[in-house]
């Protein structure tokens, strides 16, 4: 049965944040919350446990589209192929917030990513989210925790979260009430924005 652990965002506990991240590094799933809804995450270098939310999710792992949570944009040459100024302006004034940007992936994703030619990609402006990528050293894949019969699309109570999903995931972070609306998501993969999806992201940005 899942952890339920309480954090603040203006302060994240260190020795908590230290904790989940353990649960993260030993292949746990973690329920975390972000600056729009919250998310379903592990990290990305670990293949049972990306294969675990694969199977919650029911899908492939080749063919989901999760996106990566960054706690900034200097990993960003880890995973990205070389972008031009005008992409990394536009990343640059949206970032961090509320958006989920389709970029072109390069050789060194981890392996279970090795196929896509694209990665999307999320810092999120949430002190938790961030301090969690930050002391794992790498990037938490991420997915929503929607429920396609729910009446509302996103569950915005932590603890109603917890109910939920208790026999699924390791830990569950109460962060406070979550959004309902989901990241705006722009491919930028071809070097002109096209919007995916409208969401809380402000589009006059671009």
């Amino acid at each position: 049965m899942a952890e339920l652990i309480k954090l603040f965002e203006e302060n994240p506990n260190p020795g908590q944040i230290d904790k989940i991240v353990n649960v993260l590094r030993k292949g746990g799933l973690v329920i975390y919350p972000t600056d729009t809804v919250y998310g379903l995450g592990c990290d990305i270098t670990n293949s049972k446990a990306l294969q675990k939310i694969a199977r919650i999710k029911g899908v492939k792992l080749e063919k989901a589209n999760w996106s990566f949570i960054c706690a900034d944009l200097s990993n960003l040459s880890d995973f990205v192929r070389q972008i031009d100024s005008s992409t990394f302006k536009i990343l640059k004034r949206a970032l961090p917030g509320p958006y989920t940007f389709i970029l072109p992936g390069n050789n060194n994703l981890p392996k279970d990513f090795k196929k896509k030619k694209t990665v999307g990609i999320r810092v999120p402006d949430n002190a938790i989210a961030k301090a969690l990528v930050t002391e794992l050293g790498n990037p938490i894949v991420s997915t929503s925790i929607r429920d396609e019969d729910d009446v509302l699309e996103y569950t915005t109570d932590p603890e109603l979260i917890y109910e939920k999903w208790q026999n699924l995931v390791d830990v569950v972070i109460d962060g406070g009430y979550g959004g309902n609306i989901a990241s705006t998501v722009v491919d930028l993969s071809t070097g002109y924005p096209e919007v995916v999806r409208e969401g809380k992201g402000d589009l006059d940005i671009f």
